[in-house]
């Protein structure tokens, strides 16, 4: 028997470090394997996870289910036969929906004996939950409504009305769901994995059953788009789709239910999400920008870049960067941004340099200048 967890959570909430927590602490004796994959053209998270002794099989270019379903399937056929693991920990991206990756693994336990869906647990970061809710509130609120368990993290460093804000949110969309708040270094691993399995398994598979046939009943997992939109835009996009949720939506089906209030720009109430759950993709609101290069930094460059997509939107609006490059004086850099928080640090040498930028409205050649690639 073989469980699949899923790990999901939005852009830099912490579930490489969650899931670094759960091997080293609560699946010990147990054969895991970790499926991952980080929204960008190059990946980096995985770099971090193979010092932990676990296999991982990576795949890069877009959102895990819905511009890589089937190199998804197919990965994790391949991991099943090749591995036969007691677990597999599948993180899929920061933007990619949870009811997603819930189908794509009820495909392959269809195909595949003795697979059982194990947890599916959101981790959140509590210090930027309110900003992101409202900035990608389709992809936010699925990941709630989807999980059987949320972790929220950097509770150590929250306040107290920011933990109760996404408490309350949690509760709102999803009441059944198990709400971690303790900060990490109090728990065992252990008291986490009985929080995270603390749910039926089989009221679990029953859910994801149950959302697979919704899904190819409205979809028939084509992916197509059949609503109207009307698109209200006041400024010219670097893509023309990198839109920001921040526009008017004109739908020509019935809901099954009435709605009494206005859906405005910022509308988070996430009933749209019912309906259409393909209504946006990840390639549709955010744009990727990746680079590898045996270019060497200084500390210097890194950190101006770094304030700069912390501090201003010159560059499009940054969530996440993330890199391992060498430098001048014969070190290499790690560094770390997400939503306007970075650290920097000297780490083990790579294969060659890495650096990734994640956001809206990217300024692609602007940043390749500011990082001295240009």
């Amino acid at each position: 028997m073989t469980k699949v967890d899923i790990i999901s959570g939005f852009l830099g909430a912490g579930k490489t470090t969650f899931m670094k927590k759960l091997v080293a602490e609560a699946y010990q004796g147990e054969k895991v394997v970790i499926v991952e994959n980080e929204f960008g053209e190059i990946g980096i998270d995985s770099g971090f996870l193979k010092d932990t002794g676990i296999e991982v099989s990576e795949i890069n270019g877009g959102c895990v289910c819905c511009t890589l379903v089937g190199d998804f399937t197919t990965n994790l056929h391949e991991v099943i036969k090749t591995y036969h693991p007691d677990r597999i920990l599948v993180e899929p991206s920061g933007v990619a929906k949870l009811s997603d990756v819930m189908v794509s693994v009820m495909e392959v336990a269809k195909e595949e004996e003795g697979i059982e869906m194990g947890a599916l647990v959101t981790v959140i970061n509590a210090l930027k939950a309110s900003k992101q809710m409202k900035a990608f509130g389709e992809f936010f609120v699925d990941q709630i409504e989807h999980a059987t368990t949320v972790v929220l993290s950097r509770t150590q460093k929250a306040k107290d009305e920011q933990v109760e804000y996404c408490t309350k949110e949690v509760q709102e969309h999803n009441p059944k769901a198990v709400v971690i708040t303790t900060p990490w270094d109090e728990l065992s691993g252990e008291t986490l994995r009985k929080a995270i399995e603390g749910k039926d398994s089989l009221e679990v598979q029953a859910l994801a059953e149950l959302h697979h046939a919704q899904e190819e009943a409205e979809h028939h997992h084509d992916h197509d788009h059949d609503h109207d939109h009307e698109h209200h835009h006041d400024h010219d996009h670097h893509h023309d789709h990198d839109h920001e949720h921040h526009h008017d939506h004109d739908h020509d089906h019935d809901h099954h239910h009435d709605h009494d209030h206005d859906h405005g720009p910022d509308c988070t109430c996430g009933c749209h999400d019912h309906e259409h759950h393909h209504h946006h993709h990840a390639d549709d609101v955010f744009v990727t920008w990746g680079k590898e290069t045996p270019h060497k930094f200084n500390k210097e460059t890194i950190e101006n870049a770094l304030k700069a997509f912390a501090d201003t939107q010159d560059y499009g609006y940054v969530v996440r960067s993330k890199g391992i490059v060498p430098s001048e004086d014969g070190e290499w850099i790690y560094f770390d941004l997400v939503d306007g928080e970075y650290e920097i640090r000297t780490g083990e040498p790579d294969v060659i340099g890495r650096l990734v930028v994640i956001g809206t409205d990217v300024k692609e050649e602007d940043v390749e200048k500011l990082f001295g690639l240009n």
